[in-house]
């Protein structure tokens, strides 16, 4: 079978490789084989593949964090899905490559009138977003978040469920052209980050109290969104774009109790319950079948053109996700 892979960290496009793999075997008990239907190209794979992430695979190693397959062979004692089933391939499981084995407890049938290109992004970005509004802080309807980055693919579905919720945004920016982004995805206030920024946020929003931040660029990033925060609020950090450690300022944390916490999807799928994860993810796949998530597709590639494909997901300035299909 096709795959991509990379034997060396270094430079993304120069590291992969088109190879061809040996096909899984027959599936065991409880197993299925899956075929990929579409794969996304993520920063996080990017960044594994540069040796810029906090956990590395051993390599060689076969990227890609998410996608969409068909089963092609069930085991024995399968009895919820059926060959031709479009499911949700495992997450952090290389889906960079045509075929793979996975176990079938954990996946469900999508519904056949879902767009292959959407449900392939449907696990990482949607259900990130998803987890942080809600694992951290219980917000009440009416209250506001904030988040920067707000123009990224996690900022734009966040301000859609988050409105879909009754909860408001603040979107945070670093680009003025990047405003009509947010904007676009539901926010309900979008501003450029600077160095007044909390004061802009209460006078924008009358002076509310806000318990929850959302932060994907660390640095002083980080430190503005903490200064927006009431008492007892959270600040949620999930990446860091500035690549900069995130800062915090003593007024903050220690007369306000302004906490920072951090969230890696990887980690909420191996802790929480198979039930708690199916749920959140049929809840995601709803809204993506729905219409009510979606992100924009530049392009796709066959696994043949690795390179190309990666070399096209580095570029600055994308309109929209790079993929991978068979």
């Amino acid at each position: 079978m096709q795959a991509v892979q990379y034997a060396a960290l270094g430079m993304p496009s120069e590291m992969v490789e088109a190879v061809t793999l040996a096909d899984p075997p027959a599936p065991g008990s409880g197993e299925v084989v899956l075929r990929m239907v579409a794969a996304p190209i993520h920063p996080a794979d990017l960044l594994t593949i540069a040796g810029d992430y906090g956990v590395l695979p051993p390599l060689p190693a076969v990227p890609g964090v998410e996608g969409v397959g068909r089963v092609e062979q069930l085991g024995a004692d399968v009895d919820h899905l059926r060959p031709g089933d479009l499911v949700l391939l495992p997450m952090g499981r290389g889906t960079w490559c045509e075929r793979m084995t996975a176990r079938a407890a954990g996946l469900f049938a999508l519904p056949a009138d879902g767009d292959p290109m959407q449900l392939a992004m449907a696990s990482a970005n949607p259900a990130t977003a998803y987890v942080m509004l809600r694992h951290f802080v219980t917000l009440a309807p009416g209250e506001w978040a904030i988040q920067n980055a707000a123009n990224s693919a996690v900022g734009q579905y966040l301000a859609t469920l988050a409105r879909a919720a009754g909860w408001r945004t603040v979107s945070v920016v670093r680009r003025a052209e990047a405003a009509a982004v947010a904007a676009a995805a539901g926010a309900d206030l979008v501003l450029v980050d600077g160095p007044d920024l909390a004061a802009r946020v209460a006078e924008a929003t009358g002076g509310a109290e806000l318990a929850l931040a959302i932060d994907a660029v660390g640095g002083d990033a980080t430190l503005r969104l903490a200064d927006c925060l009431a008492e007892g609020g959270t600040v949620v950090n999930y990446g860091l774009l500035s690549g900069e450690p995130c800062r915090v300022s003593a007024q903050a944390t220690v007369f306000r109790d302004v906490r920072l916490r951090g969230f890696w999807l990887a980690r909420w799928v191996r802790e929480a319950s198979r039930e708690e994860r199916t749920a959140v993810f049929r809840e995601v796949v709803a809204r993506v079948v729905a219409g009510d998530l979606r992100s924009t597709v530049e392009a796709t590639y066959l696994l043949g053109e690795a390179k190309a494909a990666v070399g096209h997901a580095m570029r600055g300035g994308r309109g929209g996700k790079i993929l991978f299909v068979t």
